[in-house]
């Protein structure tokens, strides 16, 4: 019988160990394809906005989420100072439970994790929403997300010819050399202006918590998909509000997108579709040539529950994880204060 209270945990080192072992196309293929089997069975989740405690310096979020038969919860924090103190913008860890019983089932780190579902999202959405065809993309912001999605994009929607843009050069030769070796022709470009020229996609995962004009209207000609991901909490978007008036708009969830999205920006009656309903086809993705798409993404709970459900098969066939002594596990249910004296004994 498994000893219930040895908790499963994948460390940081084991995480590594488990992507670098698959390879990260691959895992981003296959996390890719949890998170859109999900997405079909999108209305039996338990759906709420996550929980956030906003400060002047960034935001802690809890990120629930259940299907009835397993829950998962994620801790996420969001300080974009905290590179200048040498130290992640994003953080986080999360949990997969049985809900029968309410014991964990698997605790993770989920800050690599989290980097890795939010571009194989990214990416699984692309497939509905993006050109036919579409070779090259845009990513304007080169921080720490963007080789994952530039990796993502790669192995599940063929890009091959990326165009960069950074107001800190440095970033821009950090993701240029984190990519070489990839089957990708990469452009170092010289402002935002110059890197949307002849992209069929644009990517914008900036990181400042402030109200931010990365794309301006003039920049987006007819027919590309936007995946805008780095506006993800109130008071923080990157695209101008023309932007917003001329797309199509695709989200994951309304009630949240609409207080930390690009939406934020418009009516609260403003017409969304929820990709979801594109997915099972209850909605059309893209519908012509000419159509501008654009996913405001913030990131859902849904999303983690998958990459937790994926990582958790994973190590039942793979390894590459420690169980942690986490759990009280009395002889007998009532008897929690005998539990502790015998150990006084021993």
């Amino acid at each position: 019988m498994k000893n219930l209270n040895l908790v499963p945990f994948v460390s940081v080192d084991n995480m590594m160990k488990l992507v670098l072992e698959i390879g990260i196309e691959r895992f981003s293929v296959e996390l890719s394809a949890y998170i859109e089997d999900d997405f079909k069975r999108w209305e039996l989740f338990d759906k709420t906005p996550r929980v956030a405690s906003h400060s002047s310096t960034g935001v802690i979020e809890l990120m629930p989420t259940s299907d009835g038969e397993t829950y998962a919860f994620k801790y996420v924090n969001g300080h974009p100072s905290n590179t200048k103190a040498g130290l992640q913008t994003v953080t986080a860890f999360g949990v997969l439970s049985d809900v029968s019983t309410g014991y964990p089932a698997l605790l993770s780190e989920m800050t690599i994790l989290t980097a890795l579902r939010t571009a194989a999202t990214s990416a699984m959405v692309a497939k509905y929403l993006a050109p036919k065809n579409a070779k090259t993309m845009a990513i304007i912001g080169n921080g720490a997300q963007s080789e994952f999605q530039a990796i993502a994009f790669m192995a599940i929607n063929g890009i091959k010819k990326l165009r960069l843009y950074d107001i800190d050069p440095v970033a821009t030769k950090k993701c240029m050399d984190n990519l070489r070796g990839y089957d990708l022709e990469i452009t170092c470009c010289a402002s935002a202006q110059d890197a949307v020229e002849g992209a069929d996609i644009i990517t914008t995962v900036t990181a400042d918590k402030q109200y931010a004009t990365i794309l301006t209207d003039n920049m987006v000609g007819a027919g590309v998909h936007i995946n805008a991901i780095g506006g993800d909490c109130p008071g923080k978007t990157e695209l101008h509000r023309d932007i917003l008036l001329r797309s199509d708009i695709f989200v994951e969830y309304p009630p949240q997108t609409r207080i930390e999205g690009e939406i934020q920006q418009l009516a609260p009656d403003h017409k969304v579709t929820e990709i979801w309903q594109v997915i099972t086809s209850q909605a059309t993705g893209r519908k012509d040539a000419k159509q501008i798409t654009l996913f405001d993404s913030v990131g859902f709970a849904i999303e983690d529950f998958s990459a937790l459900r994926y990582v958790n098969d994973l190590i039942k066939k793979r390894g590459h994880f420690d169980n942690l002594d986490m759990l009280a596990d009395p002889d007998t249910p009532r008897d929690l204060f005998g539990m502790l004296l015998r150990a006084k004994q021993a």
